[in-house]
């Protein structure tokens, strides 16, 4: 059993930059694939980035490709998701997720964190 527990949201001014993390327990996480997803007010949950168990290989969605970077360190248990330049439809509820396929669906999911991005 995984549990998630992301923090480092909050609100910032466009153009701006926050990390998010993603603190895991358990002794599997680095046997694990990692994810990032959003969910704004009235969306569905989408895609951010994704990561391998060893940090190898990554992607992203299109609309944040070459502004956030996602990373991992597996002898903390803590993914991470750098966010610059962002903009205000960057605003969402962030949840990041683990499993053991690279590209899901995932096993565990954390709660989430509130990213503000005013304009």
């Amino acid at each position: 059993q995984v549990q998630l527990v992301e923090s480092g949201g909050g609100l910032v001014q466009a153009g701006g930059s926050l990390r998010l993390s993603c603190a895991a327990s358990g002794r599997t996480f680095s046997s694990y694939a990692m994810a990032w997803f959003r969910q704004a007010p009235g969306k569905e949950r989408e895609f951010v980035a994704r990561i391998t168990w060893s940090g190898s290989s990554t992607m992203y969605a299109d609309s944040v490709k070459g502004r956030f970077t996602i990373s991992r360190d597996n002898a903390k248990n803590t993914v991470y998701l750098q966010m610059n330049k962002l903009k205000p439809e960057d605003t969402a509820v962030y949840y990041c997720a683990g499993g053991s396929s690279y590209y899901g669906p995932y096993d565990y999911w954390g709660q989430g964190t509130q990213v503000t991005v005013s304009s």
